[in-house]
C-alpha cells in the first residue's frame, strides 16, 4: 500500500471511529418499546409537533389544574416519554403543568437523532407552548442528563422564566475524558454547555446527584461555576444518575415549586430577547 493510500485509509478509519463515537451518545427507545400503557393511569395526553425541518414528533402533556407555570422537560438520551410518567407527576405535584417531548428517532418520533436535530425538537416544543398560550416568562425548561445540554442551547437563544438542569455536565468531551481519558475528548465532542451557558438570562437551578456514577458529581459543579448569576446547586445525597427523583422523593415537587415561583415572579426580559 502506498503512501497516499495508507493516508486515506486512516482517515476514512478515524472518520467512522468519530462517527460511532458520537452516535453512541444516543439509545433511543422506539415504539412499541417501553411503557405505554401507563399512559392512561398518569393522565396524560398525547401531543404531535412539526420540527422546523419537517420531522414530525411525538410527546405527553399533562394538564395541571391552576397551574401558573409550565415545565418543558427534555430528557436524556435513553427510553422515551414513558419512562418520565414518574417526573411528570412530581412537576404537576409542583403545580406546573408538564410538556415531555420524544426527540427525533425516540418513542413515537420520526427519524433519527443528532445534536442539531435535538436543538430543532426542542425549540418545536417551545414555539408550541407559545402558540398555545403561555408566555416566556410561565415557561421553565428542565433538562435531565443529555437534555441538560439540550435545555441551556434552548434557553441561551429563547427567553424562559427559569432553567433547571438534572445531573448536567459541561460538554460531550468532559464527559468522554472520565470514560476513557486522552482518546475519548480526541473522538467525541459537541454539547458545550460550558460556552451556551453564559448566554442564558434566566435563573438556573443544578440539581446533582453525589454518587453519579455516569456523570460524576464533579463536572456538575464545574458547569456550575462557570454559570451566570442567578443560580442555586442542590445536592441530593446518596442520589446516583437515575435515582434523583426516587432519592428526592416529596422534596423535589417542594423545591421545584419554590424556584418556579420566584423564577415567574422575577421574571423580566425588559432587556431580554423575545
Amino acid at each position: 500500500m502506498d503512501t497516499r493510500s495508507l493516508l486515506i485509509t486512516v482517515v476514512l478509519g478515524a472518520g467512522v471511529l468519530v462517527w460511532f463515537a458520537n452516535r453512541s451518545a444516543f439509545f433511543p427507545m422506539k415504539f412499541p418499546a417501553g411503557y405505554w400503557e401507563e399512559q392512561q393511569s398518569a393522565h396524560v395526553d398525547d401531543v404531535y409537533l412539526t420540527a422546523s425541518d419537517g420531522v414530525k414528533l411525538h410527546g405527553w402533556w399533562k394538564s395541571t389544574s391552576g397551574a401558573r407555570a409550565v415545565a418543558l422537560f427534555l430528557h436524556g438520551n435513553a427510553g422515551n416519554v414513558t419512562h418520565r410518567a414518574g417526573t411528570m407527576q412530581d412537576l404537576s405535584t409542583a403545580g406546573a403543568s408538564v410538556l415531555v417531548i420524544d426527540y427525533r428517532g425516540y418513542g413515537k418520533s420520526e427519524g433519527w437523532p443528532t445534536e442539531r436535530g435535538l436543538y430543532r425538537d426542542a425549540e418545536a416544543a417551545y414555539r408550541h407552548l407559545i402558540a398555545a398560550g403561555w408566555t416566556a416568562r410561565q415557561i421553565i425548561i428542565v433538562g435531565e442528563s443529555l437534555g441538560s445540554a439540550v435545555a441551556i442551547e434552548l434557553a441561551s437563544r429563547f427567553s424562559c422564566a427559569g432553567v433547571v438542569l438534572e445531573a448536567p455536565f459541561p460538554s460531550a468531551r468532559s464527559v468522554a475524558a472520565r470514560v476513557l481519558p486522552v482518546l475519548g475528548p480526541a473522538l467525541v465532542w459537541g454539547f458545550d454547555s460550558r460556552a451556551r451557558i453564559k448566554g442564558v438570562r434566566a435563573p438556573l437551578l443544578f440539581i446533582q446527584g453525589d454518587r453519579d456514577e455516569v456523570i460524576p458529581y464533579e463536572l456538575g459543579r464545574e458547569l456550575y461555576e462557570a454559570a451566570p448569576e442567578p443560580k442555586s446547586f442542590w445536592t441530593v445525597h446518596g442520589a446516583h444518575h437515575n435515582d434523583i427523583h426516587a432519592l428526592a422523593m416529596n422534596e423535589y415537587p417542594v423545591r421545584f415549586r419554590e424556584f418556579m415561583m420566584a423564577a415567574c415572579n422575577a421574571a423580566d426580559f425588559s432587556q431580554r430577547r423575545p
